[in-house]
């Protein structure tokens, strides 16, 4: 139960940690502070200790692999920000970074499984 807990308190605090810094000169860096590998320490650890060195290897090639719908997910913003409103845009994006992970997902499958 505390490992719970403490696990929302981290998320709470990177929540509030982007808030802080959308409202500073320095805005932009709250498009870096999701980037901080909370969440994939977090799985990295659990992953370790369940499965081995060689599932946290393999867990962690598909976490750099992963980065491929993130990149799709910011090109569409990028791209879409002065066109369109800005929920339309978040939710393009966020459809092509569903899709793209699904891609990611089933070629990962087809080629180590």
């Amino acid at each position: 139960m505390l490992s719970l807990f403490l696990k929302c308190v981290m998320g709470a605090a990177v929540v509030l940690l982007i808030a802080l810094l959308s409202k500073s000169k320095v805005f932009y860096i709250a498009g870096l502070v999701p980037l901080f590998p909370t969440f994939a320490l977090i799985a990295h650890v659990i992953v370790a200790q369940d499965k081995g060195a060689e599932a946290l290897r393999q867990t962690a090639l598909f976490g750099m692999w992963s980065l491929i719908p993130y990149f799709v997910y910011l090109l569409a913003v990028y791209m879409l920000a002065t066109k369109m409103p800005i929920w339309s845009c978040l939710g393009v994006a966020t459809a092509c970074w569903i899709i793209a992970a699904v891609v990611l997902i089933f070629g990962w499958n087809s080629y180590f499984s």
